[in-house]
């Protein structure tokens, strides 16, 4: 029986977030609708937060309506507080995502405030969007490293998981954000994580700054996971986190997907297009190796 792996590209999000030069609203809604043609389902639009953390995402609400939404495609937003999701929402977000650490320094220098206090800010958010019939969706951030502490406990990053689902998210998103994972110590996190969570309700987010992203993500579909998150073109890198490089460029992951016998319903050819185009907006090569190899295959 072949397995379906839901892709959740954050591109246009962690993409593009950490970017110095301002990506215009209209780049920002093109390649959406492009990632929209390609089979992916689930396309993280921007973040509500202030334009004072996070400039690059000043345009929140420009974004959401300026989009061309597909019956077939949920467009999830990140929002940091009530006040974030209220905007959201008001912009026509039907799907938002919280956001959590699993280390106490993280939270503290991400968010301003300690892992229990990022839940006392978001609870609200979780009962109104209860109300309004708005799915929600939870980020563990540092779920096996933190640029601050070094190696994070699985039992840390399970207590924050679990803390996420029990409170009301649908999914709970585990995001190594420094990308330090290796096969090893993503599958003993995932093994104490699966203790408390439903194997259908985690999904995977990994970087790539030592390339083990894919690798990890092999290691957490033998574990049973069947959602992750990923970057075209390898864009993003978080914006507290010095040195990270983005997530796994969703290429990369769809041709190892697509290797192993996966379905994600998402064309790799016209992917790699997206990649090209989105990487010469922003003035660069296309970072991911699926990428340059089938350019390259092309020009040969």
């Amino acid at each position: 029986m072949t397995a379906l792996v839901r892709i959740v590209e954050v591109g246009a999000r962690d993409g593009l977030q950490n970017e110095a030069a301002t990506v215009t609203t209209e780049t920002k809604v093109e390649l959406i609708d492009r990632l929209a043609g390609v089979g992916i389902t689930e396309i993280e639009a921007t973040s509500f937060v202030s334009p004072r953390w996070i400039p690059q995402m000043a345009d929140h609400d420009a974004v959401m309506r300026g989009l061309t939404r597909r019956d077939n495609v949920r467009y999830p937003v990140l929002v940091p507080n009530l006040r974030g999701y209220t905007a959201a929402v008001a912009a026509g977000a039907r799907d938002v995502a919280v956001f959590a650490s699993a280390s106490e320094s993280f939270s503290r220098k991400n968010i301003n405030c300690s892992v229990d206090e990022s839940f006392e800010r978001f609870a609200p958010v979780l009962d109104a969007a209860k109300r309004d019939g708005v799915a929600v969706r939870g980020y563990v951030s540092c779920v096996v490293a933190c640029p601050y502490e070094g190696p994070i406990a699985p039992e840390a990053t399970a207590r924050v998981a679990r803390r996420l689902y029990d409170q009301g998210c649908f999914e709970v998103s585990l995001g190594d954000t420094i990308g330090a994972g290796t096969p090893l110590t993503v599958t003993r996190m995932l093994a104490r994580v699966l203790e408390h969570v439903p194997v259908a309700k985690v999904a995977g987010h990994y970087h790539d700054t030592y390339g083990m992203a894919a690798a990890n993500a092999y290691a957490s579909f033998e574990q049973g996971v069947r959602i992750f998150d990923s970057s075209v073109g390898g864009l993003g890198g978080c914006p507290y986190a010095k040195g990270a490089t983005g997530n796994v460029a969703t290429e990369d992951l769809v041709y190892m997907l697509h290797g192993i016998g996966a379905e994600t319903g998402v064309d790799l050819e016209r992917l790699v297009d997206i990649a090209l185009w989105i990487s010469t907006q922003l003035g660069r090569e296309v970072q991911s190796r699926v990428g340059r190899a089938l350019l390259a295959r092309r020009a040969s």
